[in-house]
């Protein structure tokens, strides 16, 4: 009796689909679960509630996550609805545990060899074998490289078509990138060494090749969970099928508008065809999100409806359940100076208001982009935090480059142009304007060297102003010797270390956190997506790259561009991934007031007035409500509209929806504006309408007859 009433305690205050997911039974089960929509709950709660009516032992639960922190919070919860000893570890620390224990049996009798904790050093020495100088970004584009093919189950000798297939932009030619890894498997084995991808290898080969073994493993886990299941790779999913042995008992969770990750070997596939694979699966979708706002739902919604693709069939459509909030904003500025200068105001301003710092967040698409923010925060006097990088300055490569433009200072002439300077001396550690190299890290070296640039391409815009007497003065070029002190002086300020502010991220490190209010910046064309994302796959993924960060908003959310890099500079187009939001009005114009020109104009997202969810079509924007919410039509106004309509058509000569369309009338009746700003908050009511038909419709509204205002 005690026992059911826990059981039934677990179900208290879920939603019906999360009811559905943690009642569903014995099996393969699998949950659809979009941001926000408490699967962690559901999944935990579906755990508990079958423990506790003793449909299974908790004991021969092996929950799977991806990081240590989800394990944690999936332990706690599980605590807190009185149900101890289920294993919740990620793929690596349950297949250590698994390798360590049988380790003696699978190497008749010698210790487990040592972990690597990173590939760097021993790649750096195998690229050496091959006759590769790799300085430690390449290196660490080699070790990515090396831990897609492993984690694909790709052999060094199948390498170079593998990477073919799969369209990977390799570091160096796949021929050569393909002796590297068999240098390295090399190193490893004579070095008695594995890395992560051999414990997960080493745990398969236990389970498939020792049936004692197998047995043993199958015998303690015997219902398996598995969090963020659109992440998983060949590798994990190899594990997780030895793990089952050909058993059901299969419980997944993802969401495959999340997939961000398939470059690491990540891929939704798994996900997608689950229900294939097991023809009698029960799948569960959750889609009320729980996190965000309407507002902020109607945008996510809107950014992933035009997905295309594998993943888009699996497409969910939020409900949001909190109560309604502010618009999303879209700010458009004239360079990325001015967007970042906007942005550290209006963080100062949340945290003048009350919002906690670390409640706010700015996510871009590379960490080369944090440049700007930190020096805007910076001066604003705003604390900010860097997550999953380091701050700009503290970079290795950018502090390399100071060295070498304190050096270059000795044998560039003091009269070459700044920008030129600059670049000529970042040419000393390897940098090229237009040559930006293949993979990842050496990518992103790239991208920083470049803000660089930028950089001094800004401060040479400003030259220095040296008085030559009491009432005149003369501009002076800005030297290489100045930046020096520039960039010294940036440097001393964003050092300060701070315990609690503003967080800086990547749009990948991101995921899985969120913030009352989130400021998504540098959307434009060539940055989201990126100028490298050139398939339609990797097109794709860019656009839930932006979904992931829409999702991260509890309640605040900007999106801005910048027209520019910096001042003056080549004209870039906005995201393709922006939704065709209402610019029709309630814009600030460049140059208007103390702005000067920073930004063009400010363009709200129209909400419903009945619910609050963000629309995005024409005719909804119109009404000002989704198609499905209730409609409060005056009928009365609505017949009263239509005949002065027809009679105002006669009379002019002209179709009646020249004078108003349908949907118009249909707003009006519904909206009932009582003065001008409401009445030309109705999209079809310009200025011109307004001045024909604006006293009448007004009068209409009020109450009058058509023959009145007819008359």
């Amino acid at each position: 009796m005690v026992v059911h009433s826990a059981a039934d305690g677990v179900l208290a205050g879920l939603d019906p689909e999360q009811r559905s997911a943690v009642t569903a039974p014995a099996g393969p089960v699998c949950i659809l679960a979009g941001a926000g929509t408490g699967k962690t709950r559901a999944v935990t709660s579906r755990i508990a509630h079958r423990a506790l009516t003793g449909d299974i032992s908790a004991r021969h639960v092996l929950a799977v996550t991806f990081t240590a922190r989800a394990a944690a919070e999936m332990r706690a919860r599980l605590t807190a609805l009185g149900v101890g000893g289920v294993q919740a570890r990620t793929f690596h620390a349950a297949a250590l545990r698994q390798v360590r224990y049988f380790a003696p049996r699978l190497l008749a009798g010698r210790a487990m060899p040592e972990l690597l904790d990173s590939k760097v050093r021993v790649v750096t020495l195998a690229a050496a074998k091959v006759g590769l100088r790799a300085d430690r970004a390449a290196a660490r584009d080699l070790a990515g490289e090396i831990e897609w093919a492993k984690s694909s189950l790709v052999e060094p000798g199948e390498y170079v078509v593998a990477a073919a297939k799969a369209l990977r932009e390799t570091p160096y030619e796949p021929a050569k990138v393909a002796e590297v890894f068999t240098a390295y498997e090399r190193l490893k084995r004579g070095n008695g060494v594995i890395d992560f991808e051999d414990m997960l290898r080493a745990a398969v080969w236990g389970i498939e090749e020792h049936p004692d073994v197998a047995e043993q493993v199958r015998g303690q886990y015997r219902h398996f969970v598995v969090d963020e299941y659109q992440d998983v790779n060949p590798l994990q999913q190899r594990l997780l099928d030895a793990w089952l042995g050909g058993r059901d008992d299969l419980t997944v969770v993802g969401d495959a508008s999340q997939t961000i990750y398939t470059f690491t070997g990540a891929t939704s596939t798994y996900l997608v065809d689950f229900p294939r694979r097991y023809r009698h699966a029960t799948v569960v979708r959750l889609v009320r999100d729980y996190r965000s706002t309407p507002q902020v739902v109607g945008l996510a919604n809107a950014v992933i409806s035009q997905a295309r693709g594998t993943e888009a069939r699996l497409r969910l459509e939020l409900h949001g359940q909190r109560p309604p909030g502010p618009d999303p904003e879209l700010r458009i500025f004239t360079d990325e100076p001015a967007e970042a200068n906007a942005v550290a105001a209006r963080c100062r301003a949340l945290v003048g208001a009350g919002t906690p710092a670390r409640e706010i967040a700015v996510l871009f698409r590379t960490n080369a982009q944090s440049e700007a923010y930190e020096k805007a925060l910076t001066e604003a006097e705003v604390p900010y935090v860097v997550q999953g990088a380091e701050r700009f300055f503290e970079r290795p490569e950018v502090r390399q480059a100071m060295i070498a433009l304190r050096a270059a200072t000795r044998s560039i002439p003091g009269e070459t142009p700044l920008p030129t300077a600059v670049t000529e001396g970042l040419g000393a550690v390897g940098w090229a304007r237009d040559a930006p190299p293949a993979g990842g890290a050496a990518r992103e070296r790239w991208e920083a060297l470049s803000a660089l640039v930028q950089l001094a391409e800004e401060y040479a815009a400003t030259p220095e102003v040296v008085p030559i007497g009491e009432a005149a003065a003369i501009e002076r070029p800005v030297t290489l010797a100045d930046f020096n002190e520039e960039l010294a002086r940036r440097a001393a300020q964003q050092h300060v270390p701070t315990v609690e502010g503003v967080t800086l991220a990547s749009l990948h490190s991101a995921k899985g956190l969120e913030w009352d209010a989130v400021f998504l910046v540098g959307l434009a064309e060539g940055t989201l997506p990126t100028t490298y994302a050139k398939t339609p796959e990797q097109v794709e993924e860019e656009r839930r790259l932006l979904y992931v960060g829409v999702t991260r908003a509890r309640e605040w959310l900007w999106l801005s561009y910048a027209a520019a890099r910096s001042p003056g500079g080549r004209a870039r187009r906005p995201s393709r991934f922006l939704p065709q939001l209402d610019r029709s009005g309630g814009g600030e114009r460049a140059g208007a007031g103390p702005a000067r020109r920073t930004e063009r104009r400010r363009s709200q997202v129209v909400s419903c007035r009945i619910c609050g969810a963000t629309l995005l079509a024409g005719a909804d924007r119109k009404l000002g409500r989704c198609p499905t919410c209730p409609s409060d039509l005056d009928e009365g106004l609505y017949e009263r509209l239509r005949e002065w309509r027809q009679r105002v058509a006669e009379a002019q000569k002209v179709p009646a929806y020249v004078v108003f369309t349908d949907a118009t009338l249909t707003a009006l009746a519904e909206r009932k504006p009582g003065r001008v700003e409401e009445l030309i908050a109705i999209a079809g009511i310009g200025p011109r309408k307004l001045g024909l038909y604006g006293d009448t419709v007004l009068a209409l509204v009020a109450g009058a007859g058509v023959d009145e205002v007819c008359s």
